[in-house]
This record gives C-alpha cells, sequence and structure tokens, in this order.
C-alpha cells in the first residue's frame, strides 16, 4: 500500500462500501428465502438494482463534488437541496408552460435553452450567496440555511404548488428515464477511453515525477494500480450491461427501430451506462481537474489550511469563496437537471434533504470540518455508500423514520472518525 501510494481512508472507504453491498445481499437473501446462505435469491447485488443505484446516486455525487470545495475553504452550504429544488421548478415552468407559447411542445431548442436557463440561474444565486459571505462577512451556515428556507418557499411559489409535468421528451433524456441510456456498446467504448485515460495519467504522472525529480513509485505498483483501475471499470460496465430493457420499452425500442418481435421468445436489449451517470462522471472529472490542476483550485486548499496565511500571501481569498458559491450554484443546476428529468416532473418536494446526504457524502469521502484536505472522487465514493444504505434499507423494507436515523448516525461516526485521524496525525 505504501509503495502504490494509495490512500488508507479511501481503502477504508472501498472496503466499507464493499461490506454494506454483501450484508445486504445477505439480508434480502435471508428475507426473500428464509436462508442467508443463499446468496443467489438476493436482489441487492443485482444488475437491475446496481443500475437503478447509480442513476439514483448521480444528483448526489454531482453536489458533492462541488462540496467538497465548500467544505475544504471552511465553510458550509445549507441550501444546495432547496435550490436544487427551485432550479428544476424555473426549469420546468420555463419548459411546460413558457417556451411552448411560442415554439410548441417538444421543439427541438427546448432542452437547451432550459439548460442554459438553468445553469445560469444557478451561477447567478450562487453569486450572490457567495457576494454576501465573502463581502459582507455573514457566515455561510446562516447566510445558507436563509437561502434553504427562501429556495424552498420559491420553489412553491413559482408554481403556486403545483407539480409541473411532463417534461420536454429530449430534456427527460438526461434523467436516465426511458430512452435515457447510451446502450451496450457505447458503454464499452466509455469503458475503453476509460482505460485508456488511466493509463495515460499513469505514464504522464511518471514523466512528471521524473521532471521534477520527485520520487518514483516501483514499476510494479504503477502497473498494479492500472490493472485494478481498468479491471473496475470493465467490471462495472459488464454489470451494467447485463441489465436488459424492461420488456415494453424494448417492444419500444424494436418499433422505433424497424425490428420485428417474435412470436415467442423475447428480444434482449441492454440498457447500458444511463446518462445520468455520465454527467455525474464528467462533473467530476471536471471538478477534480479545477481542484488539483489549476490555481483556483490551489488557492482554495490554501484558505482551508489557513486562512490568514492566504490573505497574506496575496491570495484574494473574497473573489475565491464567491467563485466557490458560483460553482455550487452550477452544480445545483445540474442536479436539478437530473434530477427533475428522471421524474419527469418538477414537484415541490424534489431535493428535500438533500443538502444532508451531500454534506454527509462529502464528510464519509474524507473531507474535513477542518478545512483544507478533502477529494472529489472522495466524496463521489461518499455518495454511493450514503445511496446504497438508502437502496439497501428500501429492500429491507425499513421505514423511512428508521432511514434517517441510520443516515444521522453514519454522519455523525464519519465526522467523529475525521476528528480522531487528525488528532493522530498531528
Amino acid at each position: 500500500m505504501h509503495a502504490t501510494e494509495i490512500d488508507a481512508r479511501m481503502l477504508g472507504m472501498i472496503a466499507a462500501l464493499a461490506l454494506i453491498w454483501f450484508g445486504f445481499q445477505v439480508m434480502t437473501s435471508w428475507r426473500l428465502s428464509g436462508n442467508p446462505l443463499a446468496l443467489s435469491t438476493g436482489v441487492f447485488l443485482t444488475p437491475r438494482n446496481l443500475w437503478n443505484l447509480s442513476v439514483q446516486t448521480s444528483t448526489v455525487a454531482i453536489m458533492a463534488t462541488g462540496m467538497v470545495l465548500v467544505i475544504v475553504s471552511r465553510n458550509i452550504d445549507l441550501s444546495v437541496g432547496s435550490l436544487n429544488g427551485f432550479l428544476a421548478m424555473i426549469m420546468g415552468k420555463l419548459q411546460i408552460e413558457i417556451l411552448p407559447h411560442f415554439v410548441g411542445y417538444d421543439w427541438p431548442g427546448t432542452w437547451i435553452i432550459t439548460v442554459i436557463f438553468g445553469i445560469t440561474v444557478g451561477a447567478m444565486i450562487g453569486a450572490l450567496q457567495g457576494f454576501v459571505i465573502a463581502f459582507f462577512g455573514i457566515p455561510a451556515f446562516i447566510v445558507t440555511l436563509g437561502a434553504l428556507l427562501i429556495w424552498r418557499g420559491a420553489s412553491w411559489w413559482v408554481a403556486s404548488g403545483r407539480t409541473l409535468a411532463p417534461m420536454d421528451t429530449t430534456f427527460a433524456k438526461l434523467g436516465g428515464g426511458g430512452f435515457g441510456s447510451i446502450g451496450a456498446t457505447l458503454s464499452w467504448v466509455v469503458a475503453l477511453i476509460a482505460c485508456i485515460a488511466i493509463v495515460i495519467a499513469i505514464i504522464n504522472g511518471r514523466r512528471q515525477r521524473v521532471k521534477f525529480e520527485f520520487p518514483l513509485r516501483p514499476v510494479w505498483a504503477e502497473f498494479t494500480l492500472g490493472i485494478i483501475g481498468c479491471g473496475a471499470v470493465i467490471g462495472a460496465i459488464a454489470v451494467i450491461n447485463a441489465y436488459p430493457m424492461p420488456i415494453g420499452l424494448a417492444k419500444q425500442y424494436a418499433k422505433l427501430h424497424d425490428i420485428a418481435w417474435p412470436a415467442t421468445g423475447e428480444l434482449y436489449f441492454s440498457l447500458g451506462l444511463a446518462i445520468p451517470v455520465l454527467i455525474a462522471i464528467a462533473v467530476g472529472v471536471i471538478v477534480t481537474f479545477i481542484a488539483t490542476r489549476t490555481r483556483f483550485g490551489r488557492y482554495v486548499f490554501a484558505i482551508g489550511g489557513n486562512p490568514e496565511a492566504a490573505e497574506l500571501g496575496g491570495i484574494n481569498t473574497r473573489w475565491i469563496i464567491m467563485k466557490i458559491f458560483i460553482l455550487m450554484g452550477v452544480l445545483c443546476a445540474i442536479a436539478g437537471i437530473v434530477a427533475s428529468a428522471r421524474l419527469n416532473a418538477a414537484t415541490n418536494a424534489l431535493g428535500t434533504n438533500d443538502e444532508l446526504y451531500v454534506i454527509a457524502a462529502t464528510i464519509i469521502g474524507g473531507t474535513s470540518f477542518a478545512g483544507g484536505i478533502g477529494t472529489v472522487p472522495g466524496a463521489m465514493l461518499g455518495a454511493v455508500v450514503m445511496q446504497s444504505l438508502q437502496s439497501g434499507m428500501q429492500l429491507m423494507g425499513i421505514e423511512s423514520p428508521l432511514q434517517n436515523i441510520v443516515s444521522g448516525l453514519v454522519l455523525v461516526i464519519a465526522v467523529g472518525i475525521d476528528t480522531m485521524y487528525r488528532r493522530r496525525t498531528k
């Protein structure tokens, strides 16, 4: 582990996730067959559930990438759930009640205008909240707590409590429902691209170490990392592609593509990667690049490590904090797009309690409330952990209040582990 330079906390989180998955497979086996050892009867580790899990995780994972930078800079954003719901509502209003008066329903450009509008408004709201926090000196906790109430109320006000549906047909595909996935062939293409990117990243990292005369990892360690990374990608795509289209959707697909449906038997069409998962992955890659390869990212971590030293070092801390909240607003808009598209509706309940799951995922992923420490991949993995717990408890028939108790305990335990870890590393 030392030779490969893999973060021990990340390994611990992966082990915890594996334990959660195996545990729910055993428990669902016991619930359905009465025999916990009959693992094949469990439903948690099935392609269908894992496909659904990946889609359900996307919204929280997208917002968690931005929450990493917020918490690293020693701030907090409690408004992300309400802002997510408000932006989804105004995007629903635009495409369902405003644009159709001018261009009709399902106009080809409707989804593009809606997405641009939502992201622009999200950035403006983020800028407003960031400006109040950075330039007026009001604590982020207070500003975003107030914003939580404001945007939740504004969401109701936009449509007077009504649910806005259905969404534009093309827009709805961004949520992964219906035909919102790319199929088996393109999924394998994505896997190939990801494996090539992993290999290039390892080679480039080694070249950079040589260039700046940093210590090199052993060749076997580099090779091992490449095998593990590519193996994980290929395994994930194999599981995703093993989930076929439901029969009703498969018949629609066959009809659209002039494929004859056999009189006896069924046709197998793989759903492949869902579009929300691709969006979450793209967001994760971009925010990781911003956090680790740009001056802005370095400044964020510098502010979190020591705000006074960062300001004395010439960093415009106010402008950096404002930009962090602008980014958070953009990510809330993207999450709102995915969430409303998946529901094919904008509802007043959309985004409720998402702020808790986003913060929990970020902390579980290794981001420290003390600031200066955090990773985007860790936060996204934390989102998978949180959604796995929710999904597993739903499959077990556990009531919603108990699910909230478990989620709260997990958050407290994660913060406790972070506190103990920091004390031991001082």
